[in-house]
């Protein structure tokens, strides 16, 4: 959630930011803000000073009746009972005021850093590192992921619409080892990075996913479990960030690095068509997820330190990839700049979306009330996070670019972790 005192002291920056993310009423919206937050504290300062008059004469009562004036104190005993509705109506006006406010700042999503490029929707993104070789070419007979699947026993998709519904792959014998293995692979390259491990519940309450900045802007694409008001997780980043929800830190304390594995589950209401087939966008999915908490001073060093390691286990798995610096109109409603990472499917000829590495700056953390003692007192510190990584597009990729006339060729990195260097047909 932006900050009041931005909106005022940096409002043509805002307003410039936002432009970039096509918000068209932004003008609109920030001056109402600030108009409102006028509102509350001229409304707060006359119930302090209605309070303080009020405090005053109740304590005048008591001498007035000690000394038998009587009238004179009940006159000033009825004038207290009209300042205690007064200020009873004063307060319900604050309270309303301070519930439009927080409303209307909600809808505001952050503003992009400088070097987010305008532009209005995907196909402008910034190709920020582009892929240094020559893209793999495969034989006319090569097949997508979704027939390897059937062939070599991977995962199953009808198991899935039996037991579920469409979008909840089943994963299968050797499948279900590759899945595990990657699991333990990207895990095990975070923790020795430094980043330590956690097992974050499944399920997040409203006020966890509204501090991530899930709520109220994808509420649409989010699982909602009715019965206990809680919500299945879109990412471990929800859990991970909240972990340190109202946490008060010592500069010395950053950078604190965080890792987790967990299933993620997304509604992707309204997706369909030849593009989202096999894995390509399913419901359920496991993730490894990074997060880190920052000092703002030192935040975008770590950003790239972050895209730095996502691109060394593309690396290691030998796939192709290449990094957007996503433009303004195709960035996450709580990020100030993402990058995208994409590997290239050699069966489908395209490039496929596996992780997004992202600086929040102080958006999550002032919903989250995540603080530390700076030299100017207690300071917003930044959020970050990134996949590291999303399983299903990078098993896709893997069984496309590596299938051979013997099997489907393994990465070294995880002959240890399979116990085997290919898969075999079943």
């Amino acid at each position: 959630m932006l900050l009041l005192q931005t909106l005022r002291d940096e409002k043509e920056r805002v307003l410039a930011g936002l432009a970039k993310r096509q918000v068209a009423d932004a003008a609109e919206l920030v001056e109402r803000a600030i108009a409102l937050d006028d509102q509350r504290k001229a409304q707060q300062t006359a119930n302090e000073q209605l309070l303080s008059e009020r405090n005053k004469l109740s304590k005048e009562i008591g001498g007035l009746m000690k000394s038998g004036r009587h009238e004179e104190g009940q006159a000033l005993r009825d004038k207290v009972n009209a300042m205690k509705e007064e200020l009873a109506v004063g307060e319900e006006t604050l309270k309303t005021v301070k519930a439009d406010l927080e409303n209307l700042l909600l809808q505001l999503p952050n503003v992009p850093h400088e070097l987010v490029p305008a532009g209005v929707n995907e196909e402008d993104n910034e190709v920020f590192q582009a892929y240094p070789g020559e893209l793999p070419q495969m034989p006319e007979d090569a097949k997508p992921h979704w027939e390897l699947a059937e062939e070599y026993g991977i995962f199953d998709l009808e198991l899935g619409v039996r037991t579920t519904g469409s979008g909840f792959p089943v994963f299968t014998g050797q499948g279900a080892r590759l899945a595990r293995g990657l699991v333990n692979f990207f895990l095990d390259r975070n923790t020795a990075a430094g980043y330590t491990e956690y097992q974050p519940p499944l399920l997040v309450n409203e006020d966890t996913a509204r501090a991530t900045g899930q709520l109220p802007d994808k509420e649409g694409q989010m699982y909602h479990v009715t019965g206990d008001d809680l919500y299945l997780i879109p990412t471990a980043e929800v859990p991970l960030t909240n972990l340190y929800r109202g946490a008060l830190l010592d500069a010395e304390d950053f950078p604190i690095k965080l890792t987790g594995y967990t299933p993620c589950f997304r509604r992707e209401a309204g997706s369909y068509g030849a593009h989202v087939r096999g894995l390509n966008r399913v419901h359920q999915f496991d993730k490894v997820e990074i997060v880190q908490l920052a000092h703002p001073d030192n935040s975008y060093a770590l950003l790239e330190e972050m895209v730095a390691h996502v691109g060394g286990l593309l690396d290691e798995l030998g796939l192709p990839f290449r990094i957007l610096r996503l433009c303004g109109g195709d960035l996450g409603f709580t990020s100030a700049m993402t990058f995208d990472f994409e590997v290239w499917s050699a069966a489908q000829q395209r490039w496929l979306e596996v992780s997004s590495v992202s600086n929040f700056e102080t958006f999550q953390s002032n919903r989250l009330k995540l603080r530390y003692r700076g030299e100017r007192g207690n300071d917003l510190a930044h959020t970050l996070n990134g996949s590291a990584l999303a399983l299903p597009r990078i098993i896709a990729a893997l069984l496309e670019n590596n299938q051979t006339a013997e099997g489907i060729i393994l990465p070294e990195v995880l002959h240890p972790y399979l116990g085997r260097t290919r898969l075999e047909r079943v």
